[in-house]
């Protein structure tokens, strides 16, 4: 394992001197050579200082980071072989694109034909060619964002650290950048630890994501993983869009959990924990793009079939926005967020339509109640 976190933690004085505030508490992880690592969550949740023990921007607590099998505990970030992409650029004003890259060889005193072609090399790969003789004050957000991504990469780290790097752009070239980073990750199969809370970044840049929430590690897993088994509510929550229905367990059975939802019996085939067992309360977890919405017959029943089970309902809202057309839903007091994507005419539905629900047992999930 190239780098790996031993039950680190990191606590700070309160600013009201009543305690210790855990930052970070206890966290282990270990993330293998060549891989894109990406530290997801809310503001406050332990993801940047994280990031900053790694860089030796911060003293851990308690706990051991090893990099190749060596402690770099008390290591300055000078020592550790890794380079960061800071979400302010921090570029220098004064040097122009060329020295900026340049700048870190010139500290290690590298010879002057090696620093050529070592810059060249990275300029072309992060496709700055032609700007070496640019100001910084004459390039774009984006290409700002590449000289800082190029002065990176001269280094050679064993890991390259990213603090929120898109963060400064507007959307349309965050998304550029996102791809260009990923491209030269996998291009140079460099060991990278991402940090956002843009869940679009993390599942489109990642080989492994982190979600962390109050300092500690929620799930660790890959966006497929994430979206489709979280394995607590707040991780279903917090990745995309999700609704949650209170079910009672009925019984296990060879293919899943039966529940009672809604007085309306059904099996779930998955769920985050084989623990649960009968009366237990759970969350039946539906993505809004897994609800299908038609239209519903005078006197529709609740229809549950070995593939789905099907529920009267009514729409409380609609909101058509061309490619999609998201629906608010009444099902028996209980609220629900439902999309369907391409809608054609006759799949809008006004508010007060009475309709049906689909709910297909492939696509639920049942989560802890707490």
């Amino acid at each position: 394992m190239l780098l790996a976190l031993q039950n680190v933690s990191k606590h700070f004085p309160s600013r009201d001197g009543s305690g210790l505030v855990y930052a970070v508490d206890d966290v282990s992880l270990d993330i293998a050579e060549g891989k894109f690592v990406t530290l997801l969550g809310p503001s406050g949740c332990g993801k940047t200082t994280t990031l900053r023990l790694i860089a030796g921007f911060e003293f851990p607590t308690a706990g051991t980071i090893m990099l190749e099998g060596r402690n770099i505990n008390e290591s300055p970030p000078n020592q550790r072989g890794m380079s960061m992409v800071f979400q302010s650029y921090a570029i220098f004003p004064h040097l122009n694109v060329f020295e900026n890259v340049a700048y870190g060889l010139r500290i290690k005193k590298m010879a002057e034909n090696d620093i050529k072609r070592a810059v060249g090399k990275v300029l072309e790969l992060a496709e700055l060619e032609g700007l070496e003789n640019r100001a910084p004050n004459q390039l774009s957000g984006g290409q700002q964002q590449r000289v800082a991504l190029a002065r990176a990469l001269v280094m050679e780290p064993k890991v390259l650290l990213f603090d929120e790097p898109l963060s400064n752009l507007d959307a349309k070239l965050r998304v550029q950048m996102r791809s260009e980073i990923r491209r030269i990750q996998q291009e140079l199969g460099i060991t990278s630890v991402y940090v956002t809370h843009d869940q679009d970044e993390a599942m489109v840049l990642s080989d492994m994501i982190v979600v962390m929430h109050a300092g500690r590690i929620q799930q660790v897993g890959s966006a497929v993983e994430i979206y489709r088994r979280p394995r607590t509510r707040f991780v279903a929550d917090f990745i995309g869009r999700a609704n949650f229905l209170p079910v009672v367990v009925e019984e296990r059975v060879a293919d899943g959990w039966r529940c009672r939802l809604l007085e309306t019996s059904l099996v779930v085939p998955n769920a985050a924990a084989d623990t649960l067992a009968a009366g237990d309360e759970a969350l039946l977890l539906l993505r809004p793009e897994s609800i299908r919405v038609t239209t519903a017959a005078d006197g529709v029943l609740a229809e549950a079939t070995q593939q789905s089970l099907r529920l009267p309902a009514r729409v409380k809202h609609s909101a058509y926005l061309g490619s999609v057309v998201e629906y608010e839903i009444e099902l028996q007091g209980q609220p629900l967020l439902a999309v369907r994507h391409d809608p054609s005419e006759e799949h809008l539905y006004p508010a007060g339509t009475e309709v049906a629900v689909e709910l297909l047992r492939s696509n639920l999930f049942l989560l802890p109640a707490v």
